[in-house]
């Protein structure tokens, strides 16, 4: 094997490539990025879960394949100067030059590595990349990390009208983002492992094409676009009903400042302690919205912030965790905060941002 190509370029497949691999004692071929020069230049990873193929443009000298660790791979490449980079097989190993540097890497047989599916079977979904990624990342803090729940540990998608519906829940809080207008020119809905679905935004925030295409069937999807090809396990369960857990009716509004209401939190988050309780008190007819938070270790705090209010007085507790996380995803410089009353769910939007709800429960003291 022997070819050129662009140290930027191959660093950017590798980077891609190395977060997608495993960790198997059995399986050590895993742990490393298969670059496959038989075809072109093409740098394959996967850890059965999920896996990928990147092309890298550059010039083929002489085909071959060969398997290299990811981390010892990515390290050098990082390291080395110059723009353009050899890679060459040297009595089974890998040796890559550039100008002045020579580094040889042990190789792996690659016999023993996964071929990747090829095609999912089903219909193909267009979408935009960036609303895609905006729709994975304004929700994916709110799944389960753990995949005890499949369901809960996941992102559900829908593509529907043109629109994307992504939606998270831990049982604790749920998340949900539409996005209009993603150039979809189909519909489907899929369950996407919080890991795998983090993995993809890391692919798509690398590739530069405006769209990508999405093929689904019982066991998998595949995502394409700019010369890379994502695949991964889906989830073969059925999400919960979120929309019935919504209220219908709220007994307490309050309109706020994101950034008052954010700074509040930060200031909570320090007298909260290990616990990370924070305590809303809020009084319609006072004109009051406050915040407390208090710990043995380091003491209490009482903020007051300016807030329009309407309803009846409420004590009521959440994990600030829960109250901060959404913020970022609300594209709105002030929240609407309606509660249901003791017990019952807080819902979160931006006052003119319709496209995110985020709901969460209340803690029992």
């Amino acid at each position: 094997m022997k070819l050129t190509t662009t140290k930027e370029k191959v660093l950017n497949a590798i980077l891609m490539a190395e977060r997608i691999t495993g960790k198997k004692e059995s399986l050590p071929v895993l742990a490393c990025i298969l670059i496959d020069a038989s075809k072109g230049i093409v740098m394959r990873s996967t850890n059965l879960e999920a896996g990928i193929e990147i092309k890298v443009p550059g010039d083929v000298k002489e085909s071959g394949i060969i398997a290299v660790p990811a981390g010892i791979l990515s390290q050098t490449i990082r390291s080395i100067g110059g723009d353009t980079v050899t890679f060459s097989s040297e009595e089974g190993n890998l040796l890559i030059e550039t100008k002045g540097t020579k580094t040889l890497i042990k190789a792996i047989p690659s016999e023993e590595f996964p071929a990747l599916p090829q095609d999912s079977g089903k219909g193909t979904i267009t979408l935009s990349r960036e609303r895609l990624i905006k729709g994975i990342q304004s929700v994916s803090y709110a799944a389960s990390p753990s995949m005890i729940r499949p369901d809960l540990g996941s992102i559900y998608i829908s593509i529907k009208d043109g629109a994307l519906v992504s939606v998270a829940t831990d049982s604790f809080r749920l998340a949900e983002k539409t996005i209009a207008q993603t150039g979809a020119k189909s519909s489907g809905e899929f369950l996407i492992p919080l890991k795998h679905a983090l993995e993809l935004v890391h692919v798509l925030e690398r590739i530069d094409n405006e769209t990508v295409s999405i093929s689904t069937d019982e066991s998998q999807m595949i995502v394409e676009g700019g010369g890379a090809r994502f695949v991964s396990r889906v989830v073969d369960a059925n999400f919960p009903n979120y929309h019935e857990i919504i209220p219908k009716s709220f007994a307490t509004e309050a309109t706020v400042l994101k950034s008052d209401l954010a700074e509040m939190l930060r200031k909570a988050r320090v007298f909260s302690g290990n616990d990370m309780h924070v305590g809303f008190h809020v009084y319609p007819k006072k004109k009051i919205f406050s915040a407390t938070a208090r710990s043995a270790e380091v003491g209490e705090m009482s903020d007051t912030v300016d807030a329009a209010i309407t309803g009846d007085d409420l004590d009521i507790n959440f994990h600030i965790g829960y109250l901060a996380d959404c913020l970022s995803s609300i594209e709105s410089d002030s929240v609407s905060l309606s509660f249901a009353g003791i017990g019952r769910p807080l819902v979160i939007r931006g006052v003119s941002d319709g496209s995110y709800l985020y709901l969460v429960m209340p803690l029992n003291r």
